[in-house]
């Protein structure tokens, strides 16, 4: 009986020659991330009294959230994850400075197809968009990842989700994400691997597999993939990444799923999640004219450079509405330094847009808080009640093209009425 992919890399880390859905298998993780909320595992590995990692070449360490510190608290949090990477020569450290931990770790070349990565965030699905499977562990967990290095894990079953037909303009990944999401409900995949097929796939740019890895969370998923294909490798090959590193899982051909669902991408249309639950999903149209206070572009899920050249090519020669705030915060370094070399950067900056550092910023809570009554629209991936300050706000989900068209008309708009001229 064939094997889907999650079923072969868990198996391969596990030293198995195969593993079964429901099988708890004792995997050996290539990497484990730890962001913002490392000290936490660090407090841990103290109380416990270890002295001895097992391996330091598989940690990583990204000061993604609350960057820079906003209070002394958080000062001394960073304080400590910067001792424990020096004490104990970690060298996959990001700074403040670097940005989200996904990305930052994408970008730097520490994710390859066939890896098992774990972390502390949920969203670790996202390094499924290059072939690897990724899912997020609690602090504990990661602090025994690195004393042991390895980790029980279960065996998900598997959806198989094709995607045939092209987007129609002003509609893109994330619009198909919030369509799955309100279709199939925030606990339709719980703990499923999820794997993405059809002759569309190939036609999406890593970027775009990116938000929908990263998305695929807010259905329960434990892990997604999108199989590894030539744009993976141009990709990866700009990042100097070494090849013998790469190691491609794709499924068998007798591989069994539990269900298996056909998207038309044709068919859908521009969508949004409305307050407070990803999963209450409607298309722009629903909500058209809904007024809105704040904008954010940003997150991990539609912060990359691609996001943020969709949106200056909607607002070029426009200005954000005068009773909007338009807020950027870029997902890393880099993103801002090729927004800035492109030119990207200054259109945004010429429409009214706030450009903070790259971090999480505001999807974690850090700056942009809502008070009450105020409604965000977000290109975020989550709008959880009190995610972005007051409990008595709103935060919708868009995607950058949607964000875009709002921001000029300072309600929720749909982006087709611009596509036309781009």
């Amino acid at each position: 009986m064939g094997m889907t992919i999650a079923q072969k890399i868990l198996s391969a880390k596990a030293g198995l020659s195969t593993a079964e859905p429901g099988q708890i298998v004792e995997a050996y993780p290539d990497l484990v991330m730890s962001h913002t909320a490392t000290w936490r595992s660090v407090s841990v590995m103290n109380k416990i009294g270890a002295t001895k990692l097992f391996d330091p070449e598989r940690l990583a360490i990204v000061l993604d959230h609350i960057s820079p510190a906003k209070s002394e608290k958080n000062a001394a949090d960073q304080q400590a994850s910067r001792a424990f990477a020096r004490k104990f020569g970690i060298r996959k450290f990001f700074d403040i400075d670097s940005g989200i931990a996904h990305l930052v770790l994408m970008e730097a070349g520490h994710v390859a197809p066939g890896d098992l990565i774990v972390g502390t965030d949920s969203h670790c699905t996202i390094y499924g968009s290059l072939g690897a499977l990724g899912t997020g562990i609690g602090y504990t967990e990661v602090t025994s990842v690195w004393l042991t290095g390895k980790l029980w894990m279960k065996v998900p079953e598997t959806f198989r989700i094709v995607l045939t037909g092209e987007f129609s303009p002003g509609v893109f990944s994330k619009d198909l994400m919030l369509y799955l999401i309100g279709t199939l409900g925030a606990d339709g995949c719980g703990y499923k691997s999820v794997e993405f097929y059809g002759d569309s796939v190939a036609r999406l740019s890593i970027s775009e597999r990116m938000t929908m890895a990263n998305l695929a969370m807010e259905m329960g998923v434990k892990c997604a993939f999108l199989p590894p294909d030539a744009k993976t490798v141009e990709y990866l090959s700009e990042r100097h990444q070494d090849p013998s590193r790469y190691h491609p899982v794709y499924a068998d051909s007798d591989a069994i799923y539990q269900r298996t669902l056909e998207v038309d991408l044709a068919k859908l249309e521009p969508m949004v999640a409305c307050p407070h639950e990803v999963e209450n999903t409607k298309p722009v149209g629903e909500v058209v004219g809904t007024k809105i206070d704040q904008l954010f572009l940003g997150s991990c899920a539609n912060a990359k450079y691609e996001d943020l050249a969709l949106a200056a090519r909607i607002l070029k020669g426009h200005h954000i509405h005068p009773d909007v705030r338009f807020i950027i915060t870029p997902g890393s370094k880099n993103i801002l330094m090729q927004a800035a070399d492109s030119g990207v950067l200054k259109t945004l900056l010429e429409a009214g847009g706030l450009f903070t550092n790259p971090g999480c910023g505001a999807c974690a809570g850090d700056g942009g808080s809502l008070t009450d009554g105020e409604v965000c629209l977000s290109t975020a991936n989550r709008n959880f009640l009190g995610r972005m300050g007051s409990s008595k706000a709103e935060i919708y989900l868009c995607s950058p093209a949607t964000l875009a068209a709002s921001a000029i008309h300072g309600v929720i708009s749909d982006p087709r009425e611009f596509m036309r001229d781009l």
